[in-house]
């Protein structure tokens, strides 16, 4: 249901998870809150109703990273997710935190777990342009036409070339691979 002109909103976290993965990994258990993200992630499950309430055209919960469930949404759409990676910054990365400790810590980009990581169950979701986003939404992107195939951009790039730049593995959790 996403169209060109809608508006692609996030509510809930990214990366938490990942980065709680990655904490466990190397044998440690702090700090506990990304821990505790990844052991007993925290939907935000008000915002689905709330998003259905104000004229949410598309919707699915983000498990298997941002990355991969937006290409979900553009594909059964048929147009391109162009994904903000300034608002992406501001929604997921600020105020820093955990996320950037444990990737300084780990020599990685933590820009990464928010675009791949998944079990966060976030969700995501697109409103028509004019709509007012509901308590909780922050808009990070915007939907387009599709001239060939639909893909998700960030920042008008592939995402693919963003993966490789920011250092992920993959561009999310492929079930039975």
């Amino acid at each position: 249901g996403a169209r060109p002109g809608d508006v692609v909103a996030l509510a809930g976290r990214l990366g938490w998870s990942a980065c709680g993965l990655a904490v466990l990994r190397r044998g440690f258990t702090s700090p506990l809150a990304a821990v505790a993200a990844h052991r007993r992630p925290e939907p935000p499950y008000a915002a689905g109703p709330a998003a259905a309430a104000a004229g949410a055209t598309a919707m699915c919960d983000v498990s298997d990273g941002l990355l991969a469930d937006a290409a979900h949404v553009a594909r059964a759409s048929g147009v391109v997710l162009d994904l903000d990676r300034a608002a992406l910054v501001r929604a997921c990365l600020e105020p820093a935190g955990p996320l950037q400790q444990v990737a300084a810590a780990l020599g990685a980009d933590p820009l990464a777990w928010v675009l791949t990581g998944g079990e966060d169950h976030a969700l995501l979701a697109t409103f028509p342009g004019d709509a007012a986003l509901p308590d909780g939404w922050t808009a990070v992107g915007a939907v387009r036409a599709a001239r060939h195939d639909p893909v998700v951009l960030v920042s008008g790039e592939p995402a693919a070339a963003v993966v490789r730049a920011v250092g992920a593995e993959g561009a999310g959790h492929v079930h039975f691979g």
